[in-house]
């Protein structure tokens, strides 16, 4: 009598395999919350070089993705141990007979309030991302306009260091068949009379067959020739290589339009240097 009545009191088999497909529910969750959080971890990422390719030197942070990428991977570990736990903590149930086990909805409604409150300070983020975006796009399109206004001066962005910019833009020269007029060490002169300053070097370059032409219609743009290259370390160890926009040089000086193709060389030369 007391086999038949173990046997009765056993759980059927079809209960232990819906405990097995929750289990694998769980974790199929557990597994999206990590791999959504690796995605919201590098969107930050995303958006620096998005800025950087749309708005130049000055990127923001946006270390909050970050925060909120680590919360979702840490949900999704704990959603995977508490799940393991409670269905070992079920099976065991089962085994001992124990049939009306009550059936906690505490892990998914836990886990529904914590996405919820998560996804509710992502909306308000992206907001915050996209005003300071905006503002912040707006005020680079000023400064962009301000440049183009005085100077001229565009900056591009290095994958290198100084010195290995700089021969990079040897090489290219050198394809191009245009000469190395000279190269100002600046940071090494300072370092010569006891003063610091980041790597900071120049290169000046040429061809006086398509430089001739713009100082005999203007001669005053001699002053702008030869071409230049400013390759330079800023603050925070990122390298820049400068130059004179060839349309603002152009304007400047007043000259012929067919003649701007003598110097717009300089930004492929600036480009090869940098990538």
């Amino acid at each position: 009598m007391s086999e038949r009545a173990g046997v009765s009191q056993s759980a059927d088999p079809r209960d232990y395999l819906a405990a097995e497909r929750t289990l694998l529910a769980w974790i199929r969750t557990g597994l999206a919350l990590m791999g959504f959080g690796f995605v919201v971890a590098r969107f930050g990422l995303f958006l620096q070089q998005l800025q950087f390719v749309q708005g130049g030197p000055a990127v923001q942070s946006y270390g909050l993705s970050l925060w909120f990428g680590t919360a979702l991977i840490g949900a999704g570990v704990a959603v995977n141990l508490l799940s393991a736990w409670h269905h070992v903590r079920f099976i065991r149930g089962m085994d001992r007979g124990e049939q009306a086990l009550i059936h906690s909805t505490t892990l998914a409604v836990s886990t529904s309030l914590f996405l919820a409150l998560v996804g509710m300070g992502m909306a308000i983020y992206l907001m915050s991302v996209r005003d300071s975006g905006r503002s912040r796009s707006e005020s680079g399109k000023e400064i962009s306009t301000a440049t183009k206004a005085n100077n001229g001066i565009l900056n591009r962005r290095s994958n290198h260091p100084v010195d290995e910019t700089l021969e990079r833009l040897r090489s290219a020269l050198q394809a191009k068949g245009v000469a190395l007029f000279a190269v100002v060490d600046h940071s090494g002169e300072a370092e010569k009379v006891g003063l610091r300053m980041r790597p900071t070097k120049l290169a000046i370059f040429g061809n006086p067959k398509a430089g001739t032409p713009l100082m005999l219609a203007a001669p005053r743009s001699a002053i702008d020739l030869p071409l230049k290259i400013l390759i330079w370390e800023d603050g925070e160890g990122k390298v820049w290589v400068s130059y004179n926009s060839p349309a603002y040089l152009l304007e400047r000086h007043a000259l012929p339009q067919e003649l701007l193709q003598n110097i717009a060389i300089v930004e492929t030369l600036a480009a090869k240097a940098g990538e």
